[in-house]
């Protein structure tokens, strides 16, 4: 552990190290002796992608050669940033964080820089002023994971005259995933006049908000939503079930397209109640983990790391059930 703050930090540290909310705290009695100590902050728990995220994470940075602290920002970034200015106090070797949104960071990471804290963003991006305000990020393409989706569905319609009118989904305002996906999706849809987004509103990336709207969808615009895009699995879920206490057919009278690839998602599709998903990889965890070791030990690493992902439809689902790991 860095010796950069002085007692008076150290004292800050024992009050802040419990205080930044959600799980946390750490694993020191099992920390081997020199271990890397690391100060990680998630977004939340809001849905299967984070669960299986978080687990992953967990076991990638476990004792002996981790000192983990753990903190859980339930998707609030007054509380991320709190665990953050927690972890500094604390002295940790390396900052590793999910950002809740992408803008707001550029104090506290100015103040880890200042500390001499590496930090290294998982899975979101952030939108600072200083790209040397972080060593590197680890994550999927979420641009590219809306194109996907905007390709299937063009794929999906082939042939079939317009109007075809599209409801989306949005994940959590101001969020990396939720900019992204819907810029990627819109990039590719805009090319053809067919397509009409009519309806497009957070549902937070949870299933009970992605029920709550899909059914103002419902409400607003009956029978003549052909197609939902919703940016994570969790909210097509919850819309399944709106659609299906309206009385309509999920995946029939409405085509489902959603992204992440946990099972809930492969189970939907063997019920042919969603039709595709686009996979976003939450098992960044020994990733993660060579990062850390890299930019602890002072080495170089990419700016940008990349995670290999598919798209999946139902004729698959079956078949690739078992083989998913979240």
């Amino acid at each position: 552990m860095r010796n950069l703050m002085g007692v008076a930090a150290l004292l800050c540290a024992a009050v802040l190290a419990g205080c930044s909310g959600g799980e946390g705290g750490a694993d020191t009695a099992a920390a081997g002796e020199g271990a890397i100590t690391v100060g990680f902050s998630q977004v939340g728990a809001e849905s299967e992608w984070r669960t299986a995220n978080t687990r992953s994470v967990r076991e990638s940075l476990a004792a002996p050669e981790f000192d983990l602290r753990f903190s859980d920002a339930q998707q609030k970034q007054e509380n991320q940033i709190k665990a953050l200015r927690s972890f500094i106090a604390q002295g940790v070797d390396v900052i590793a964080f999910s950002p809740v949104v992408e803008t707001g960071w550029d104090t506290v990471l100015r103040e880890a820089k200042t500390a001499g804290i590496p930090v290294v963003l998982t899975d979101r991006a952030v939108n600072v002023s200083d790209d040397s305000l972080y060593a590197t990020l680890v994550g999927s393409d979420f641009v590219e994971e809306g194109r996907r989706a905007a390709r299937w569905l063009l794929e999906d319609n082939e042939g079939k005259p317009g109007p075809i009118r599209i409801v989306e989904l949005q994940g959590t305002v101001g969020s990396a995933p939720a900019n992204d996906r819907m810029r990627g999706f819109k990039e590719v849809i805009d090319g053809d006049s067919r397509f009409e987004i009519v309806r497009s509103q957070s549902g937070d990336f949870t299933r009970a908000k992605g029920k709550e709207v899909m059914e103002a969808f419902l409400r607003a615009e009956g029978d003549g939503i052909d197609a939902l895009f919703a940016h994570n699995d969790d909210m097509a879920i919850g819309a399944i079930q709106a659609i299906e206490e309206a009385g309509m057919k999920p995946g029939t009278d409405i085509r489902i397209v959603s992204i992440d690839g946990v099972r809930g998602a492969f189970e939907a599709m063997k019920a042919g109640k969603l039709n595709a998903t686009v996979e976003c990889n939450p098992l960044l965890g020994p990733q993660l983990a060579q990062l850390v070791r890299d930019v602890h030990a002072g080495r170089e690493v990419p700016k940008r790391v990349m995670v290999e992902e598919g798209v999946f439809t139902q004729d698959q689902a079956e078949a690739e059930l078992p083989n998913r790991k979240y």
